[in-house]
């Protein structure tokens, strides 16, 4: 890098400065002129001797060590006069917040050795130029946030936090690590969350975001007094493909046969072929090769022969630079039939996809009319958890029943739903379509007669969204699960004689997805027990059902370690350490039951290449500002004239010291 320069004085003062070397030089070139002395004695007679060759004025110069460190510390002076300095990395601030990326798709190698460990590097690289008075914290994101160092003027303190964070194999989220910036750079609260920091007063910070930039765009969020940059870690052209779904159904044709279900994506700019194994309890059950287009997905169906139960696992083989969406685990688990209540005053179509040789395998079904909600019978039942399933069709229960639920045109009971005023031809706009009740459907080609648009309740998610507004969604209650369609399936009008006329809500019956839906409603939440739909993501709860209240329990994990818990009254245990992607065993009161598996299985996050915008930068998106990808911190002029002048006076420290020894000795 090459020193620039920065000229402090005018010429004749330069001119001044230029001649102090010469005079040192000179003085160094004079001669003593002494006048010759008799002596009585000839102790001085060789002193003398040595005075007799300075009698001309000058004489030959010698090496002197004195010399030069005059004329080195007037150098050094001149030198600290232009303020050499160069442009370099130079943090601008006096606090600062650093947000580091620690999520599965950090774990990319596509710079070395991993994504995670360079923004480590950077990170520390930017500790390294923070100035005495400076204050800093350290924050890890990946689907939540974790604060590893709080605000410390200590670098070694943020150095070692930096170089503790682990890597996860969770999502990417950056709302939460937001929340905890924005509380400690803002007054007030960041949110109407209880849980946010906060301060009295405003702090501004500057905020580096060290990440992939593999996460949604942040909506609706303030950043206020945080100046944020966004350092991307990564390359563009990183590749990657990724098994992105794996579930387990039974054959549409044969029932008796079972298929294994598969989704390969591709995330790179190159056509990728791989090659995939398909193991049951690690033995090798059928292998195949898929071509899989650049920036395209393809579905993957193997035929699943004498197979009742075990652990199923799909491994691929590429060439790419995240591995850990290369496995994918499901569960086949005994089946049983799951008990369902059909409640309906007609709905042939419902009926009939519920009641095909299929269907029957899966599920004992029981249809009744309205009426029947009114009996003790169904009260007895319902509140005994007679039922796995009960669908309401156009009719609501007084009481929620003890058992997973599907309305259809209708509410549940219980006051945590509501509904907007009809509206006419809503057009489906998205689906859930990772959700396990809504795989292997499209609903391209549906339309909608009419609809309430939906407000479900607190972490409910929408299955089914339109122009209008939810029309499809799914919440938890208690140990069940209720789902609500916004629209009938088959609607009833005053005929004006006195009789009923049914009209069809929806052409959904008419199209293959139909089916596929009822199906998988009897995989999911009518609690069948004999697939498994693909396991879950790192970090979500599973609610394991031993049946019997206060039993023990003990879950391995994949890497061996133990983990103990009990179960509530009702005899479930909600298991929450599920970082880890692979198989999990279970074993409760020392009985064995069936294990589950956690998979990424998670497309945005297997998608490692960058987000570009139009000039082709790396660009993340929170609320309404777009932070485009800083390769480089702030830049700053360095210079070094301080140093210079220390240097010089120690010079002439050293010279004085020289000469006083001389002089003493």
């Amino acid at each position: 890098m090459i020193p620039e320069f920065a000229n402090m004085l005018s010429w004749w003062q330069w001119l001044i400065i230029g001649a102090v070397p010469p005079a040192i030089i000179a003085l160094y070139f004079l001669k003593l002129k002494r006048q010759p002395l008799e002596v009585p004695s000839t102790y001085l007679w060789h002193k003398s001797v040595e005075d007799l060759h300075v009698n001309s004025i000058w004489q030959r110069l010698r090496r002197n060590l004195l010399l030069f460190l005059q004329l080195l510390a007037v150098l050094l002076l001149a030198l600290a006069l232009l303020r050499p300095n160069w442009h370099g990395r130079k943090l601008i601030g006096e606090r600062f917040i650093f947000l580091v990326d620690n999520s599965a798709s950090m774990q990319a190698n596509d710079v070395s050795p991993t994504r995670l460990e360079e923004a480590k590097r950077r990170t520390a690289e930017l500790i390294e130029e923070m100035k005495p008075d400076d204050v800093a914290m350290v924050i890890s994101f990946s689907d939540g946030a974790r604060v590893e160092q709080s605000f410390t003027g200590n670098r070694s303190r943020l150095l070692q936090a930096v170089k503790d964070i682990e890597p996860t194999q969770r999502s990417t989220s950056l709302r939460e690590a937001l929340k905890v910036a924005s509380g400690l750079a803002n007054p007030g609260r960041s949110s109407a969350d209880r849980t946010d920091v906060q301060v009295a007063e405003a702090k501004p910070a500057e905020l580096f975001i060290m990440s992939d930039g593999r996460f949604p765009a942040v909506e609706n969020f303030s950043l206020g007094n945080l100046q944020p940059t966004f350092v991307p870690i990564g390359i563009p052209e990183a590749a990657n493909v990724a098994i992105t779904a794996l579930s387990v159904r039974r054959g549409e044709t044969n029932a008796d046969m079972l298929q294994a279900f598969a989704r390969l994506d591709n995330c790179g700019q190159r056509d990728i072929t791989v090659s995939m194994d398909l193991l049951l309890d690690d033995k090798l059950i059928d292998s195949d090769r898929q071509e899989v287009p650049a920036g395209e997905g393809v579905p993957v169906t193997f035929d699943l022969t004498a197979v009742d139960e075990g652990v199923l696992k799909l491994k691929i083989e590429s060439k790419d630079d995240l591995s850990l969406d290369n496995e994918a685990w499901t569960v086949l688990k005994p089946s049983r039939q799951a008990s369902v209540l059909l409640i309906t005053s007609g709905n042939d179509p419902l009926k009939w996809a519920m009641q095909t040789e299929l269907a029957g395998e899966m599920i004992d079904l029981r249809i009744e009319p309205p009426e029947y909600v009114e009996g003790k019978e169904y009260t007895a039942l319902v509140s005994g958890g007679a039922f796995d399933l009960v669908v309401y069709d156009r009719c609501s229960p007084k009481k929620m029943p003890q058992a997973n639920t599907l309305f259809i045109g209708s509410l549940p009971s219980d006051g945590r739903w509501s509904a907007e005023a009809e509206v006419g031809r809503p057009e489906i706009i998205d689906i859930a379509a990772s959700h396990p009740l809504m795989q292997w459907i499209d609903l391209g080609d549906v339309i909608l007669a009419g609809g309430t648009p939906l407000k479900p309740p607190g972490k409910a998610a929408v299955l089914i969204d339109s122009d209008a507004g939810p029309m499809a969604a799914i919440a938890p209650r208690e140990a069940f699960e209720d789902t609500v369609l916004g629209f009938v399936i088959v609607g009833e009008s005053d005929d004006g004689d006195g009789g009923v006329d049914r009209y069809f809500g929806t052409n959904l019956p008419f199209r293959t997805s139909f089916t596929s839906f009822v199906l998988n409603m009897f995989d999911y939440i009518g609690n069948n027990e004999s697939l498994d739909t693909g396991g879950f993501h790192p970090g979500e709860t599973v609610e394991i059902d031993a049946v019997i209240p206060k039993a023990k329990f003990a879950v391995k994990t994949p890497q061996g370690r133990d983990v103990g818990g009990e179960t509530d009254r009702l005899g479930k245990l909600h298991f929450t350490e599920t970082d880890s992607l692979g198989v999990y065993a279970v074993n409760c009161d020392g009985k064995k039951m069936h294990p589950f598996a956690v998979n990424l299985c998670d497309t945005a996050e297997s998608n490692i290449a960058f987000d570009l915008n139009k000039d082709g930068d790396p660009t993340v998106k929170i609320g309404y500002v777009e932070l485009a990808g800083q390769a480089d911190w702030t830049p700053g002029r360095r210079e070094i004239w301080q140093l210079l002048v220390g240097l010089g006076l120690a010079v002439l420290l050293l010279e004085w010291y020289i000469y006083n020894r001389r002089v003493y000795l």
